[in-house]
């Protein structure tokens, strides 16, 4: 069974403010996130199910218009194809775990498994 660091993986820049390291299994795509506070993360939405992880910081998820100011060892489920958005309140470091996996941050680099 393969043993990685976090901090050894390669990182991608998804958008100003938020770098990425990734994993991906055949199914799932596991992202770790570190932001900047102030950065801004655009509406958006993904076929993809999405359950985000705050492991530390605070930062409002806006998800279907509503506002939710998640902290530390608090975890969010976006649902396939809901809009959503995103702002760090503090320097935050999430887990974002997508199924089915995203080929488009598979083609950022990352660990495939």
């Amino acid at each position: 069974m393969p043993l990685y660091k976090i901090a050894a993986l390669p990182t991608s820049q998804l958008i100003e403010g938020y770098t990425a390291q990734f994993i991906h299994t055949a199914s799932a795509t596991y992202s770790h996130v570190t932001v900047a506070a102030g950065a801004h993360l655009p509406l958006h939405q993904h076929i993809h199910e999405q359950v985000s992880y705050v492991i530390s910081g605070e930062f409002e998820l806006t998800v279907d218009g509503v506002a939710h100011r998640l902290v530390a060892g608090q975890v969010f489920v976006i649902p396939s194809n809901t809009p959503h958005s995103g702002l760090a309140i503090t320097d935050c470091f999430l887990l974002d775990v997508f199924t089915p996996r995203r080929e488009d941050y598979v083609a950022k680099g990352g660990v495939e498994i």
